[in-house]
């Protein structure tokens, strides 16, 4: 079976073919960073417009890549949500419409499925069962995957995600859009342990996050304090290390809690060098397995799409003829593997 996976969710547009035999064939995505840059975020709109003009090149350029032609496309699978509505209704048309023009299935997919899933295009992918630390947007999330499509919810963000708390810290520093990698980069050349940062809700038992806290302690450090650069990179430094070890204490919690021997990393913090370092480093002392995805596949993109997309397609599932997509779609909401989707 070959699935044309098609990615909208916000600002990238990911589309990808992925070969239920020979594995992912194809993919190619488009970046709207430089388009957003200037107003310092994403704005919806734009993104939503953006997604429609490139879209269909991509898909002709994948199946160029590919060798092969829209007859070729066996099924669709597209992502449904959960994120921008707009651009997700852009995915959901195209997907919809390719499916009912070929004569062959749509399936809307979860995105948060397919960043957990996407280790499992590696050619090394992690084996279920496994506990996945999902940290991709708005989300942060400790997961635990008993088997494709059935996932047990251990902890989640109940504010700022730890990836909000990056872009928010970055843009008060001034580093710019997108703030994540810039202030990861910008850690490199600080002093982790020239102030001190609290470790949010590692004093308490339970697997929940909160980043709101950290943000606002980082802020006051830098507006009562000196504003060059040695200063910023120190204050950088700082809130990286904060955040990586907040998420490594919860980890580590709930490896234990699970008796999981697998750990996996996924969503766009995931390709945080310092994160990917520091569980690597435990899960040596602790005796765990630790996998993620390859860069590009932290990242959104329609590979991942694809690959989720496939699993339910040769379960049986299906997407009935209705457009729907959801700004908020929770892991717990999806049926188990193979059961008929709505």
């Amino acid at each position: 079976m070959i699935v044309l996976g098609i990615e909208t969710s916000c600002d990238e547009t990911g589309v990808a073919l992925y070969d239920s035999d020979a594995g992912l064939r194809a993919h190619a995505l488009f970046s709207q960073v430089d388009i957003h840059a200037e107003y310092g975020g994403v704005v919806p709109e734009i993104a939503s417009r953006d997604h429609v003009r490139k879209l269909l090149p991509l898909i002709n350029q994948c199946l160029r890549k590919a060798g092969l032609t829209r007859d070729d496309i066996d099924a669709v699978a597209y992502t449904a949500g959960p994120g921008l509505i707009g651009a997700l209704l852009v995915g959901t048309a195209t997907g919809r419409s390719i499916g009912m023009a070929l004569g062959v299935p749509a399936l809307a997919v979860n995105h948060m499925e397919g960043h957990l899933l996407a280790p499992m295009l590696e050619d090394e992918h992690p084996d279920v069962p496994f506990v996945a630390l999902l940290v991709s947007g708005g989300h942060s999330m400790l997961v635990e995957v008993r088997a494709i499509g059935e996932y047990k919810i251990l902890g989640e963000t109940l504010d700022d995600s730890a990836g909000e708390a990056f872009d928010k810290t970055a843009k008060l520093l001034g580093l710019g859009y997108p703030g994540g990698p810039a202030l990861a980069k910008l850690a490199e050349h600080g002093n982790a342990d020239r102030f001190r940062f609290p470790r949010p809700m590692t004093d308490r038992p339970g697997l929940d996050f909160s980043f709101s806290g950290l943000k606002t302690h980082t802020r006051n450090l830098w507006l009562k304090g000196e504003k060059d650069d040695e200063t910023r990179a120190d204050i950088a430094a700082g809130f990286q290390q904060a955040v990586v070890d907040t998420l490594m204490i919860k980890c580590r919690r709930a490896m234990q809690q699970t008796r999981a021997q697998q750990l996996v990393i996924a969503g766009g913090v995931g390709a945080n060098l310092s994160l990917r370092q520091t569980l690597q480093q435990a899960g040596k002392k602790y005796g765990w397995k630790v996998s993620y995805p390859r860069l590009e596949f932290c990242t959104d993109n329609g590979a991942m799409i694809a690959f989720a997309g496939c699993q339910r397609l040769m379960a049986g599932e299906q997407t009935g003829p209705v457009l729907k997509a959801f700004a908020r779609w929770s892991l717990d909401q999806l049926p188990p593997l193979g059961t008929t989707g709505s």
